[in-house]
């Protein structure tokens, strides 16, 4: 394999058929997938980012993916790909260490340098470059992407722009920080931070005299079990507040999990706007939960430490929100509680907060303003986008842009899940080619969802049921 080009080709009058913007696992399963085609597609792929890295904040010793490893960039599309994980660990000569290790869940760091190795290796990759505007050139019928060429500390070093025929907008998500706890951030002399950012105040953090973490996510249970190891036993000074009504374990069942299948996804995809915005919230614990062994840990570090009497200095409390926040002086912060079954209300000064409210995605318009209404929205305002993930755009385009998690509204809680990462990159790239360069099973799920399979090949009505009434 090649080492790809640190520098971008230079600008021609022929289009590339496909660029991605942003380098993410999404947008890097997709450039590894097209790599692979019989039929050589001339791609592209922009990340402002110098190098990769996956929540380089949250790498904490010994956390572990919440997937198989198996939902790699590529294996669930082919198996048979160079950048499979399994393939990364046998140019380590880690293969035999791994199949004696039984891991079927990775460490996150691991998942991380694989992904790293990829991006090393790939050719196509520009990191380096910001992307600055996209524009549809109706004369020559294909995009232009004016981008920014980037120096190792991030100041601008040339402008180049770049023509093709199709686009894939994988700019991911930011740190999300409710507006009751914006104040929190201006806290000055007081760290306040995202958990996205968590290692690195880790030992400004551990200095506090009391902490607070607010969030029962997975990454908030993550944060409050490595600071509660940390913290000296009767001593430990710790808060964890959660809007949710219990510390709860993700959903992890078999059955469950086919939430995640394809065959979910167009079901979601299916149903009414209105159904899909009410169904989201409910399914939290599908991919907000805590995974068990994390719950299992934090309960076992928190009774180690009453062997020998006395209860650890912990406060855990769920069905709590922060109304209001602001600064105590200058070295604390006071935090405005309300507990949402009782009504009540309460105080809480701390020395430190972590944020672990999650994540949005990014929103499109900044780079995708220049379409204006060439871009098809619905009744809320987000973009429109079909099966096949791509934006809904006036005809007069006739190029596709293709998006990567930023379709939670129309496709539903697998958009962000890495375990359909190489099925959508997959679908993407049959869909761009008009062939089938990675044929994708019609069924993935022994679940039907809804009375009207939604998977091709399968009969529209299951021998003995007859609907009585169907609606639109």
């Amino acid at each position: 394999m090649t080492a790809r080009p640190d520098r971008p080709t230079p600008d021609t009058d022929q289009p590339h058929d496909l660029i991605g913007i942003g380098i993410g696992p999404f947008n890097l399963s997709l450039a590894a997938l097209a790599h692979g085609i019989p039929t050589p597609i001339a791609t592209a792929f922009y990340e402002q980012r110098p190098a990769f890295h996956w929540h380089p904040g949250l790498l904490i010793d010994g956390a572990s993916l919440q997937v198989p490893f198996l939902a790699d960039l590529v294996t669930l599309a082919d198996p048979t790909s160079p950048w499979t994980l399994l393939n990364y660990l046998r140019t380590r000569d880690r293969l035999f260490p791994f199949y004696f290790a039984e891991r079927f869940h990775i460490q996150r760091a691991e998942y991380d340098a694989y992904c790293r190795w990829v991006s090393q290796q790939l050719p196509g990759l520009h990191f380096g470059h910001q992307v600055d505007a996209i524009r549809w050139n109706p004369e020559h019928a294909h995009f232009e992407v004016d981008f920014t060429q980037l120096d190792p500390d991030g100041e601008a070093e040339a402008l180049g722009r770049a023509h093709t025929r199709h686009i894939a907008l994988g700019i991911g998500t930011e740190p999300h920080i409710p507006e009751p706890l914006k104040p929190l951030t201006d806290a000055g002399t007081v760290p306040v931070i995202h958990s996205a950012d968590y290692l690195h105040h880790r030992q400004q953090l551990l200095e506090a005299e009391h902490i607070t973490v607010i969030g029962s996510g997975q990454s908030g249970a993550e944060i409050f079990l490595d600071l509660l190891r940390a913290r000296p036993a009767g001593h430990e000074k710790l808060h964890w507040l959660a809007r949710t009504p219990a510390f709860a374990p993700m959903e992890y069942s078999k059955l469950g999990l086919e939430h995640f299948t394809p065959d979910y996804t167009r079901y979601f995809h299916a149903l009414p706007e209105p159904v899909r915005d009410q169904l989201v919230p409910h399914q939290w614990q599908l991919h907000k939960g805590i995974d068990h062994d994390t719950i299992t840990a934090i309960h076992d570090e928190l009774y180690r430490r009453t062997l020998h009497g006395g209860w650890p200095d912990a406060t855990l409390t769920p069905g709590v929100h922060v109304r209001t926040a602001g600064r105590v002086a200058t070295t604390r912060v006071e935090l405005h509680l309300e507990h949402t079954q009782q009504g009540t209300r309460s105080r809480l000064t701390t020395d430190a907060v972590v944020l672990a409210t999650g994540y949005r995605e990014r929103p499109l318009d900044h780079i995708l303003g220049s379409l204006g209404t060439q871009l098809r929205r619905d009744a809320s305002g987000r973009p429109r986008i079909d099966d096949q993930y791509r934006l809904d755009l006036d005809p007069a385009i006739t190029g596709n842009i293709y998006v990567q998690n930023a379709e939670r509204h129309t496709h539903g809680v697998g958009a962000p899940d890495l375990g359909l990462a190489a099925w959508r990159s997959a679908t993407i790239l049959n869909n761009l080619t008009g062939a089938t360069p990675y044929p994708l099973p019609q069924r993935t799920a022994f679940t039907t969802f809804g009375l009207t399979p939604h998977h091709p090949g399968i009969p529209a009505q299951s021998p003995g049921l007859t609907p009585l009434v169907q609606t639109n």
